[in-house]
């Protein structure tokens, strides 16, 4: 598993952000203070307070290389 941390601050990133990790057969959960929502969610990310960073852990052992490729335009 592997955390980063991402900003999500408009209404086109979180959508562009959720069609981008659908690509992936991994688990994504976005942790924002007590909050841990499944990151393929677009109603749960609407839910955290979006203004902050978010911390996104990559539950995926393979691909990591991949994967932080596709995030970063979202990664900070």
């Amino acid at each position: 598993m592997k955390t980063v941390q991402i900003s999500l601050n408009s209404i086109d990133k979180v959508k562009s952000f959720v069609n981008d990790i659908t690509k992936f057969n991994y688990d994504f959960d976005l942790v924002s203070g007590r909050y841990v929502i499944d990151a393929k969610s677009i109603m749960g990310i609407f839910s955290l307070d979006l203004s902050k960073p978010i911390d996104l852990s990559i539950h995926a052992e393979d691909d990591i290389d991949e994967i932080l490729e596709t995030l970063k335009p979202y990664l900070i």
